[in-house]
């Protein structure tokens, strides 16, 4: 498949690495030159791109950029990806350590449904709570132990094909709901790198309150 990946940090960078192993055409973008992702791009295969371009004919595009840079996103950046093309978003609010007050988050929206909005495309949320070094390193083959994550977005094609790319890496995907009950996963919640089995997974997001604990809220 063709995938856009827009951002290069530490979970942006290691679904490029992964991704390109598994064979698939990954096109790599941060927020400055391609250049800078010279040495990622010749480590992975992965090829650099202007983040205008990452999306360009893709079969999936990701967002895995901090909460605050959403809204400086261009206009249309998603314009280019396939028609019916799945968004994965992995991105969590952290407003002490980094993001600054989100009026919206606060006041209830799921943290997910506020970067739909501001993207203006549906999303699906997964790769959102797992350690980067354990999403790079502890994939395993079907029946083998494997990390749980859950996945949240509207039901159908872009959903079924994002289950399989979790299932691709290593870990059994499990049905986090839609979009709007992503908050189940978000930041503080049981299930949040907890690295759970499937079980487990399901029981924790059972048991997710939509109380934003207090360290994580503005």
């Amino acid at each position: 498949m063709k995938i856009g990946i827009i951002g290069a940090g530490q979970i942006g960078g290691t679904l490029t690495r992964r991704l390109s192993a598994l064979g698939h055409e990954v096109r790599v973008a941060n927020s400055r030159d391609p250049q800078t992702l010279a040495e990622l791009a010749a480590q992975s295969g992965a090829t650099a791109v202007w983040a205008a371009d990452a999306a360009e004919d893709a079969d999936v595009v990701i967002i895995s950029i901090p909460q605050k840079n959403v809204p400086n996103l261009p206009a249309g950046i998603l314009k280019g990806a396939k028609p019916g093309a799945p968004v994965i978003e992995t991105n969590n609010y952290y407003p002490r350590q980094r993001d600054g007050r989100i009026e919206a988050i606060e006041a209830g929206t799921p943290e997910s449904v506020w970067v739909a909005e501001q993207v203006g495309s549906p999303v699906i949320k997964v790769f959102n709570g797992i350690f980067w070094k354990h999403l790079l390193e502890h994939g395993r083959p079907k029946g083998e132990g494997r990390i749980a994550l859950p996945v949240a977005g509207a039901d159908g094609p872009g959903k079924e094909l994002v289950f399989d790319l979790v299932d691709q890496l290593g870990f059994d995907p499990v049905d986090g709901g839609t979009l709007q009950q992503s908050w189940r996963q978000q930041p503080g919640t049981p299930v949040y790198g907890a690295d759970l089995d499937v079980a487990g997974t399901t029981a924790a997001l059972a048991a997710a309150s939509q109380v934003r604990p207090e360290d994580f809220r503005a």
